[in-house]
């Protein structure tokens, strides 16, 4: 079919909506390593993931063989508030770049939350709210979870109380006044509310923080009756509910008999790159399909690319559970570069373990060069990405060059996580030209993996 008669934006009806998430380890060989309780070091099972998660969360967390999770009514109900989500024909970056490429961003931006967070939200809400409990205790980076989790909260009449990693909890005002207004209580992490943030705070005076500390102190204050705790990225059950990402572009695609030559993702925990992604590493696990897939890390924090591929606790404070993946060491302190939802140590178990078996592949790609392509993109294309989105777009860039230099007409899809209009601070920063790159010495590295239990 002529890419002529393909509109700007492929939009699915309602009625198109999935109605099951993709539970990509079914399809897996080489499964994620399981869980490992923090103390004993023994895998972890229902009743004890049960003591800090929902109990069907935590059933999710578990399942290796079932494909299709149903999505309940209730979450499907929802989700119609924002999806379909569109697949826009990236037309004017094209022109811009003057490439045979056609390039094509999914755009998880358009809702009130402002990011791809709330397809998980949701359901982790509605999970707790089914479970009777009173409330939910949970971290964020840059504000994106957080948020989201504020207002699904909200939806559903639950309590929530956020750790919002300090340093972006100085930068980001107005994202922790969204929460606010959706009537969480937000907490710079590390604190000194719980023991866990005084006992970090003594370790590392004077931190700006990191998503395994503000982990460690919301699991600590989900301990009182009636609480749960929640998580935004890194897990499988929340890798689980982004698959919508991946199952809507791949029948938007479907649509028009579009087969992906490039995925890209930015990667942190995982959520976003798992999300979309899934349904297409399905297609290259049964032989039904191949494309390039490629996570974008920031060089701030290199958990693919400079990490060591083994066990280790996914919080600084050692209290969750421990996971197989690449990871830099719980005790690694990130720079405070300005895509906070980046800032983890380590990445997923299920990435890290498509990644370990060649499925995927990475790149780690500094600041400035990230916020350049984030202001390119905006100048083009009329949005203006978040941070970490621009992760993916700088490399999308890159691809879609490199087929200028070559003559190919790939078709290039990647992911536009959110909007970065809470990011202005970083954007002025990057347009004064007092932005920074502070990228871990090799040194850094080893002494924070020197850490890293052996098991």
């Amino acid at each position: 079919m002529s890419t002529e008669k393909i509109p700007y934006k492929i939009y699915l009806t309602e009625e198109e909506l999935p109605r099951a998430w993709y539970n990509v380890r079914a399809d897996m060989v080489n499964k994620p390593a399981p869980l490992l309780h923090p103390q004993t070091h023994q895998p972890m099972d229902l009743e004890g993931l049960s003591q800090v998660f929902c109990r069907e969360l935590a059933r999710q967390e578990l399942d290796d063989t079932t494909p299709y999770v149903p999505i309940p009514q209730p979450v499907l109900d929802f989700y119609r508030m924002y999806r379909p989500s569109p697949l826009v024909r990236a037309y004017c970056l094209e022109r811009y770049l003057d490439t045979p490429a056609h390039i094509y961003y999914k755009f998880e931006g358009s809702n009130t939350s402002g990011s791809h967070k709330l397809n998980s939200a949701i359901a982790q809400a509605y999970y707790a709210k089914e479970e009777g409990l009173i409330g939910v205790t949970t971290e964020t980076g840059a504000g994106q979870w957080g948020t989201a989790m504020s207002m699904a909260c909200a939806y559903l009449g639950l309590q929530c109380s956020v750790f919002m990693v300090k340093v972006s909890y100085e930068q980001k005002p107005f994202r922790r006044e969204v929460m606010r207004t959706y009537g969480a209580t937000v907490t710079p992490s590390p604190s000194m509310d719980t023991a866990v943030g005084r006992r970090i705070n003594a370790q590392f005076p004077g931190t700006n923080g990191s998503l395994g500390c503000a982990i460690s102190e919301a699991v600590e204050a989900a301990r009182k009756p009636g609480y749960r705790y929640v998580l935004g990225s890194v897990l499988d059950q929340v890798l689980l509910h982004q698959t919508v990402i991946g199952l809507e572009t791949k029948a938007a695609l479907d649509k028009y008999h579009i087969r992906p030559d490039i995925l890209i993702g930015c990667a942190g925990g995982g959520s976003n790159l798992g999300g979309l992604i899934a349904p297409f590493v399905g297609q290259k696990l049964r032989g039904e399909a191949d494309m390039q897939i490629l996570a974008v890390e920031p060089a701030s924090c290199p958990s693919l690319t400079r990490g060591r591929f083994v066990y280790d606790y996914c919080d600084t404070g050692r209290v969750c559970p421990l996971q197989k993946m690449y990871t830099l060491g719980s005790d690694f302190m990130p720079s405070p570069n300005h895509a906070g939802g980046l800032r983890y140590h380590g990445m997923s178990r299920l990435v890290s373990q498509l990644y370990h078996d060649g499925l995927i592949q990475a790149a780690a790609v500094d600041q400035t060069s990230v916020f350049a392509a984030a202001v390119e993109f905006a100048r083009v294309e009329g949005i203006l990405p978040a941070p970490e989105s621009g992760h993916a777009i700088r490399v999308a860039i890159d691809q879609a060059l490199k087929c200028k230099q070559t003559g190919e007409e790939k078709n290039i899809v990647f992911s536009l996580s959110g909007t970065g209009y809470f990011d202005m601070a970083a954007y002025q920063r990057f347009n004064d030209g007092t932005m920074t790159d502070q990228i871990p010495t090799d040194e850094q590295i080893a002494r924070s993996l020197a850490q890293v239990p052996v098991i």
